[in-house]
């Protein structure tokens, strides 16, 4: 199987290169490196399979050009959605980007897209009685939640008028080595924790989140090279764990508190996604636990 995997270099993106070339899939990575590290992809180098990496905009001619020459069965997409706190100049480039890679793909007739978006920005701010939350109605928290709905309203358009099947990941909070302390919240805090600091907390720390770790998000990625066309899945969990009790199980006992400050309008209190339909249509459930993924993050 030939594989393209658009921000292969990132933390997510160079995980699931792993898997793929493990599974013995013919793999080129396509990156222009502004947040992802050659350095990410040192294992599957090592690996001795097919693995060709790119440095290159995948908004370019080029890149459009190389799925024309590789014709990949399946094109991941990982730099759909820029970081939290984005500017505007990387939402608008992070549009465009999604428009070049679609419509490439639908020029050479790529035979599955798959796009990782956050679910917690493509559902709004949802009520605790609905969590973990199912697939539903979509209702974009902020900008960046309406770059994400957005682009599943594009992939939706390309299969009914182009027949370019896709499937749309929304993804917990995902975590696990490689991440970058600017990437999330686990890997800020394990850098506090190095420090022997206190890390700054938005709101009272009560808030919750899911907390998905990379190898189950890997697992459904690639799942979902085959499986789940047409839809939105949830990727999680299905556990809410508060930010103040990860920073207990990061940090351990003796930590320092954590800096509290006032938190955006924006903040949800409470989050978590069913992983119901991933089980039903991706024969994906996730298997590692909190305690277990935090001892092997480093």
């Amino acid at each position: 199987m030939n594989v393209i995997v658009v921000g292969g270099a990132g933390f997510i993106g160079s995980h699931l290169v792993d898997r793929l070339i493990a599974d013995g899939a013919a793999v080129d990575v396509v990156d222009d490196l502004s947040q992802g590290s050659l350095a990410n992809l040192s294992e599957a180098r090592s690996m001795g399979g097919s693995l060709k990496i790119h440095h290159l905009d995948a908004g370019s001619d080029e890149f459009a050009s190389l799925i024309g020459m590789r014709s990949p069965d399946v094109l991941y997409h990982l730099a759909a959605i820029p970081r939290p706190a984005p500017t505007s100049g990387s939402l608008a480039d992070s549009f465009r980007l999604t428009m070049s890679v679609v419509e490439a793909a639908r020029l050479h007739r790529v035979g599955k897209v798959v796009v990782a978006l956050p679910a917690s920005a493509l559902y709004g701010r949802p009520a605790s009685r609905d969590l973990p939350l199912k697939e539903q109605e979509l209702e974009p928290r902020g900008v960046r939640g309406v770059i994400a709905r957005s682009t599943v309203d594009v992939l939706a358009a390309y299969r009914e008028h182009e027949a370019l099947e896709f499937t749309a990941l929304a993804l917990a909070n995902v975590y696990g080595p490689r991440q970058r302390p600017d990437g999330g919240v686990v890997a800020a805090f394990r850098q506090a924790a190095q420090e022997r600091r206190s890390p700054t907390v938005t709101g009272d720390g009560r808030q919750t989140r899911d907390f998905l770790f990379i190898d189950d998000a890997v697992d459904a990625l690639a799942k979902a090279g085959t499986r789940g066309s047409g839809l939105v899945v949830n990727i999680g969990t299905g556990e809410q764990t508060s930010i103040n009790v990860l920073w207990d199980a990061v940090a351990g006992p003796g930590a320092p508190e954590p800096d509290y400050v006032n938190a955006p309008a924006t903040e949800i209190a409470r989050f978590a996604v069913s992983p119901v339909r991933a089980r039903i249509h991706l024969s994906w459930s996730p298997w590692t636990s909190l305690v277990d993924g935090l001892a092997l993050t480093r």
